[in-house]
């Protein structure tokens, strides 16, 4: 059957939910707290001016010295005079009325918010009328060079004409940084998962799990954690109710891992309505002889096997040693009933499908893969079966059966017509395989090594991998890699038409031409290697227009994942691509998977974002999911609810384990339910809503245009923000920005989500780029998803530097100076930015050279390991380190500072305005308080 604000941390004078950021001039910035300043080092700046009998900032007499008074913990404010300066240009724009520092503190209206985290933005001064902000893009002046007042992190902007404009500063403006730091602060440690409801840490913050009854936040996140009870209430909001799912995230590293429960003949215990799985979610009655489920409220009789009576406090006297009434995420081995056609499965393969025309081998690709494919499948299994199919305008079968003399290859000229031509030897265990495949990875290169076949039958390679696996009866993955536009007349509905010249339609109203599929038949073959329980990854390495648009669709429909590297060169690029193969090979993987939603009386799930197929409207089907996929679940309210009963929701993912398990992973999760809108806005989850606000986005950007679709998260953004002003702050001036503790980072995000290259690609992409990125960010968990829409900069060299314990600032060019050098990555790119003054010993015991000039950035993307100073060694584990969280081995490129790469870089200093006018940080929060006054107005 399918169906407030949380603190983190505490200032003694800010009791209230909603804090301020004062938004006006100033005739210069103050020093920074709590971030990098490349001329004052980390930290420093005075204190702001508090009285500590009044909940708001209190004007001091001009030049008077300042009283010491508590200091704010979310970063500096402007010095405050007794009369405020007369109004200036605002960015050659009208001049808005001067906004005075002053800061109210409202208060939640419902029960007491508890501490807040420090800082939420208010705009304007009482007494005064309020400022009309200018639409963005409004802050005139390139973005990205170095600053030209003097001002240590006060960025250049085109003179005006009469003096220097005001501006709101970016420091007061609430910070990720500072965030995620805070949190790490209050929320780092333990985490016990007991609580109906509660609200867990943030994705970046380090902690250790305690299942005690909730599935881990690495399992499971909600964007909300108190639910409303009111259907309207949830709608008034526009906070999205979903559900981010990564089943086979791994637990950290000294977490309890994921307990197995085998009972036998008799399966596991079901309620006998809606088939729910035994969790903490039953409650057993009746002395033990039933229970009731929690999710429908049927009762199920106890199986006579399964009984066990019950202590004075109506629990099980063995709950304690069963996992699946104590934990939140646990599993149980599945009976014959839940295997295809009730048989127990054999162990899924891996089979390794090689392009072998003439781009392939000409780049090298075919050389390094043979060089490398014996020891990346030594991290399988040594039972795991591999096998090897080469193609071009052939097919290729090769037999590896280890008592034959050499490997043997079998040709199908027909590929129209595939079939599978080896009954026995082309799937072999990898440990008995060895000396074959070693071999076999010799003959390749030199069979093909002469090759000028440019055709590749993508199509029918993957239906042969498909019948091999097939005719072997077991489940498995195709690694695939293939380099061009399938343009064979062999399979007529296979062929693709280049449709690069359409890349100017992107940014456009008619993007979805070159975004949507050209052809039905990679759809369709997908959905037959779902119902043959095979999963297909690609590895793309093209030169031209290959049109990932339309052949991912066989990624995307069977759970695999979409993967490329244009240009390649194997000197340049081969570690990125073994490094990731190693990756992915590596990870845990889960194959021939349904998943199952089930959600207590008042809530079910309605629409579901991923890499997945689904052939009715309650399973989810996946051929392959390993734990980098995630899969974003809508939940829809449509029934009161209670207190008492709460929101219960378990999802079961029945599959096929790399040993040929049949098994079912069951996570269950619990939330509480509120009437007062307070308590939700205390108890939501940013990362989670992003997530899905994005994976919700891209699926929309097929059948939307880029306006209407900017549109709409502005307008749900903002309604989410005006409706928390309007309901739950306590009265204050209409001009006042005023923010949920929980959501004070939803306009930087959101501006965010807008200019990443998934959600809104530019006309610098090409079409292929855009649908990559798309692909990637609809497997993304939110654990990934928070750096890639908000890069890490990180200081790694400088005065006052060091790498033992590397902190990053805010991903501004404001934060970076000449003396310096930096790491930005978003899970995608990782650039090193060195700055032009740089020390020259730093350069000596990086590179090996104490001149940057002198260094060949173009063809660095590993720091050289014949360098092995104690900096060298800090900062390449560092890279190793980032490398291994993400699950991906990213290039890194060398950025000298004023070099044509930094362009590049620059875009993703996401708090800046963009190179095509994309709003800055500041230029959107002030259009998101232009919105929300046009909604309170109404």
């Amino acid at each position: 059957m399918m169906n407030g604000a949380a603190s983190y941390g505490q200032s003694q004078q800010m009791p209230g939910p909603g804090i301020g950021y004062p938004p006006g001039g100033m005739s210069q910035p103050p020093p920074m707290q709590n971030g990098f300043d490349p001329k004052h080092g980390m930290g420093g700046g005075p204190p702001n001016q508090i009285n500590s009998n009044q909940n708001q900032y209190q004007p001091q007499p001009p030049h008077a010295p300042p009283p010491m008074q508590n200091q704010m913990s979310n970063g500096p404010t402007p010095p405050m005079g007794g009369q405020p300066p007369p109004p200036q240009p605002y960015n050659q724009f009208q001049p808005p009325q001067q906004i005075n520092a002053y800061q109210g503190q409202p208060q939640f209206n419902g029960p007491p918010p508890g501490p807040p985290r420090p800082g939420q933005p208010m705009m304007g001064p009482p007494g005064q009328q309020q400022p009309q902000y200018p639409s963005y893009p409004q802050q005139p002046g390139p973005v990205g060079q170095p600053p030209q007042s003097g001002m240590p992190g006060q960025p250049a902007y085109a003179q005006p004409t009469q003096q220097q404009p005001k501006r709101l500063d970016p420091d007061q403006m609430p910070s990720a940084i500072q965030v995620m730091q805070e949190d790490q602060q209050a929320r780092g440690g333990l985490f016990v998962t007991n609580t109906k409801g509660l609200l867990p840490p943030l994705v970046t913050t380090k902690f250790q799990v305690d299942d005690q009854g909730n599935s881990s936040p690495r399992f499971i996140r909600s964007t909300m954690y108190n639910v409303p009870a009111l259907p309207d209430m949830l709608k008034q909001t526009a906070i999205p109710f979903a559900l981010i799912v990564n089943p086979f995230e791994s637990p950290a590293k000294d977490e309890q891992p994921i307990a197995c429960v085998d009972l036998g003949s008799i399966g596991p215990v079901r309620c006998i309505r809606c088939k729910a799985y035994m969790s903490p979610l039953m409650q057993f009655i009746d002395g033990g002889r039933r229970f009731q489920c929690l999710l429908c409220k049927a009762t199920t009789e106890v199986p006579a096997e399964y009984f066990q009576h019950l202590d004075h406090t109506g629990q099980r006297l063995d709950k304690y040693e069963r996992p699946e009434l104590l934990r939140g995420s646990y599993e149980f081995v599945a009976t014959a009933e839940y295997c295809r056609n009730n048989v127990l499965p054999k162990e899924p393969a891996y089979i390794f499908v090689i392009d072998v025309s003439y781009n392939n081998v000409k780049s090298g690709l075919v050389n390094l893969l043979c060089a490398h494919i014996k020891s990346l499948v030594e991290a399988l299994p040594s039972h795991t079966p591999v096998g090897f199919i080469t193609y071009n305008s052939k097919v290729h079968f090769y037999n590896i059966d280890p008592t034959l003399a050499q490997p043997q290859m079998v040709i199908v000229p027909d590929v129209a017509d595939m079939f599978m031509p080896i009954l026995t030897g082309f799937l072999v265990p990898r440990a008995e395989a060895a000396s074959s495949i070693e071999v076999l990875m010799e003959q390749i290169p030199a069979m093909f090594g002469d090759t000028k076949e440019t055709d590749a039958v993508l199509g029918s390679a993957i239906v042969a991998g498909t019948e091999a696996l097939k005719a072997s009866d077991r489940a498995g993955k195709l690694l695939t890699f293939h380099s061009s536009l399938p343009v064979s007349d062999s399979i007529p509905n296979a062929k693709l038409k280049n449709r690069e010249a359409d890349r100017k339609l992107l940014g456009t109203d008619k993007e979805k031409v070159v975004l949507t599929p050209q052809s039905t038949y990679y759809n369709n073959l997908g959905q037959e290697c779902v119902a043959a329980g095979v999963s297909v990854d690609l590895y793309l390495f093209n030169n031209s227009y290959i049109d990932v648009a339309t052949i991912g669709q066989v990624a995307r429909i069977t759970g695999g994942s979409v993967n490329k590297y244009t240009y390649f060169q194997a000197d340049i690029d081969g570690p990125r691509v073994i490094g990731e193969l190693q990756y992915h090979l590596s990870r845990p993987v889960a194959f021939d998977c349904v998943m199952r939603v089930r959600t207590s009386t008042g809530v079910r799930p309605v629409d579901f974002y991923g890499h997945y197929y689904m052939s009715n409207t309650t399973d989810v089907e996946l051929a392959a999911c390993d734990s980098q996929k995630s899969i974003a679940i809508e939940i829809k309210h449509d029934d009161k609810l209670t207190d008492e009963d709460g929101v219960y929701i378990q999802i079961a993912l029945l599959y096929t384990s790399i040993f040929g398990q049949r098994k079912l992973r069951i996570h269950n999760i619990a939330l509480s339910t509120c009437t007062q809108m307070a308590d939700l806005y205390r108890n939501c989850e940013l990362d989670t809503i992003i997530n899905f606000l994005a994976k919700q986005g891209i699926s929309k950007s097929v059948d939307s245009t880029p306006a209407a679709l900017k549109d709409s998260v502005i307008n749900r953004c903002s309604q989410m923000l005006a409706t928390y002003r309007k309901h739950c702050a306590n009265p204050s001036m209409p001009g006042q920005l005023i923010l949920p503790e929980c959501l004070k980072l939803l306009p930087l995000y959101a501006n965010c989500v807008l200019r990443s290259d998934a959600v809104a690609g530019t006309a610098e992409l090409t079409p292929d780029d855009r649908s990559w990125l798309m692909y990637m960010c609809m497997t993304m968990g939110v654990n990934v998803s928070v750096h890639y829409f908000y890069p890490k900069l990180i200081p790694i060299a400088g005065p006052g530097i060091t790498l033992d314990n590397p902190t990053p600032v805010r991903c501004s060019r404001d934060k970076m100076s000449d003396e310096y050098a930096f790491l930005l990555e978003n899970g995608v790119y990782i650039f090193m930015w060195v700055g032009s003054a740089v020390s020259g010993e730093w350069l000596q015991n990086i590179f090996g050279s104490s001149n940057l000039a002198q260094i060949n950035v173009e063809v660095i993307t590993e720091l050289p390991d014949h360098v092995n100073s104690d900096e060298s060694l800090r900062l390449r584990a560092l890279i190793r380190s980032i490398r291994t969280e993400r699950q991906r081995h990213m290039r890194l490129t060398i950025v000298r500072q004023r070099d044509k790469m930094e362009a590049v870089m620059n875009k993703f200093l996401i708090e800046d305005r963009g190179s095509e006018g994309q709003p800055s940080y500041v230029d959107f929060l002030c259009h998101m308080h232009k919105e929300i006054r046009a909604l309170l107005n109404q």
